[in-house]
């Protein structure tokens, strides 16, 4: 005899075998993947060529967004004008302008310390407007000890970050301590949460440093990344697409995904080559298929 289920035993019973079903599926892949963050380009990669040129190569290797350097020229039709801090006005629209046109968000730019005769705070006023008009959300720089309480007021006044940045240890430059992690969170202890660090997985390459326990070191305060593998820990070492260096860009990108690290990866790539926009192409789809 068949048993015919009321329409609440029906429910109920639809209900039990789609949460079966569910269960199962979570068993079989797993807890669900977090989404890989915005994938960026640092115009670094792209110094050899205007700020104009550098967002189309960005939208051109598929990324969609930009962390600009501060020093480049703007575009070929402004060959005596560079982008700086000082980019205001009819020139900060004209930029605005060509990354909408390329559909690329513009997320931080990486800043110069003021130069010799220069008041900081006039300096870091400046980029802080310049950052806040063209709407980005951090700066990125190293500013000397004595200017990180302005740089922290200013991160608060403009409600913009401030990302502190690592070069690489070098032995002709003994006096040069920002390499060190430990060094950097001590920098940042009990400032203001926007006042993060900047992540160059390169440089702690270069620095004979284990890429993937200074992402665990650094938990919690990193804002955003550049993320590149150099080939050797040396100063001097070249840049070589993801994986095939001793940056351990895989192991870097699990940390940081167990870290649930939602910001930017910016690809910064500073082996300029015939084959640059290839090897930029590969490194994009190398975070697209390790972010696992």
């Amino acid at each position: 005899m068949n048993t015919v289920l009321s329409p609440s035993k029906t429910t109920h019973h639809g209900l039990l075998i789609c949460a079966l079903s569910l269960l199962t599926a979570s068993l079989a892949t797993g807890a669900p993947k977090s989404s890989l963050p915005e994938i960026g380009i640092a115009t670094y990669t792209f110094r050899n060529f205007t700020v104009a040129e550098a967002i189309q190569k960005t939208k051109e290797v598929g990324a969609s967004v930009i962390e600009f350097h501060l020093w480049q020229k703007l575009s070929p039709a402004h060959s005596n004008q560079q982008f700086n801090v000082n980019t205001l006005g009819a020139d900060q629209d004209w930029l605005k302008g060509r990354l909408v046109e390329a559909g690329i968000k513009p997320v931080n730019a990486h800043t110069q310390n003021p130069a010799a005769g220069t008041d900081p705070e006039v300096h870091w006023r400046k980029a802080f407007t310049m950052a806040k008009r063209l709407g980005l959300r951090a700066l990125t720089g190293e500013p000397p000890g004595d200017q990180l309480d302005l740089v922290e007021k200013l991160v608060k006044e403009f409600d913009i970050q401030f990302c502190y940045h690592n070069h690489p240890k070098d032995p002709k430059k003994p006096d040069y301590k920002n390499w060190d992690p430990a060094l950097v969170l001590s920098l940042l202890k009990n400032r203001d949460p926007r006042m993060g660090v900047s992540l160059d997985t390169g440089h702690l390459g270069r620095s004979g440093l284990d890429a993937v326990k200074a992402t665990r070191l650094l938990q919690g305060h990193i804002l955003s990344v550049h993320l590149k593998d150099a080939k050797e820990a040396t100063p001097e070492s070249i840049d070589v697409p993801y994986g095939q260096g001793v940056s351990n860009i895989k192991g870097v990108l699990a940390e940081l995904k167990r870290q649930k690290y939602t910001s930017y990866l910016a690809v910064e790539y500073e082996q300029i080559s015939e084959h640059t926009m290839d090897d930029v192409k590969y490194c994009i789809q190398f975070m697209r298929d390790n972010w696992k």
